[in-house]
């Protein structure tokens, strides 16, 4: 039998925990840190690694709560694995933009013309 916590410790981090991930997803949304920097991409796979590591550790603690991680009930694992996906689930909704993230791309991209269309109005000019 392999235990990590005891029964209520696990409770009160499985119930805890997504609360302090929600705050800071709003956070996140509100700064906008998942649009920042150079390398946006990096930051997003830091974010995915985040919540990837976030998503295993709430899983282990559901599985957790009956006192030992393993042997565990059938129940919690279904629970655990319900939790991860809506963690990921979560993820991927944050990464989604807004409205108004697209509204001001899409007025961004109207104003400042292609490359290839600079061209073609020099050439019109001649």
């Amino acid at each position: 039998m392999i235990r990590l916590f005891d029964s209520a410790t696990a409770t009160a981090l499985a119930q805890i925990l997504p609360v302090l991930l929600l705050a800071l997803m709003v956070e996140l949304r509100r700064t906008e840190m998942h649009r920042r920097g150079r390398r946006i991409k990096l930051t997003r796979g830091v974010l995915a690694a985040f919540f990837g590591a976030f998503a295993v550790i709430e899983t282990v603690l559901v599985l957790s709560i009956d006192g030992h991680l393993y042997p565990f009930q059938l129940s919690d694992l279904i629970a655990g694995l319900i939790i991860f996906a809506l963690l990921w689930l979560l993820f991927v909704m944050s990464m989604v933009p807004s409205r108004h993230e697209r509204d001001k791309a899409d007025q961004a991209a109207k104003k400042s013309p292609t490359r290839g269309e600079e061209l073609d109005d020099d050439d019109d000019e001649l």
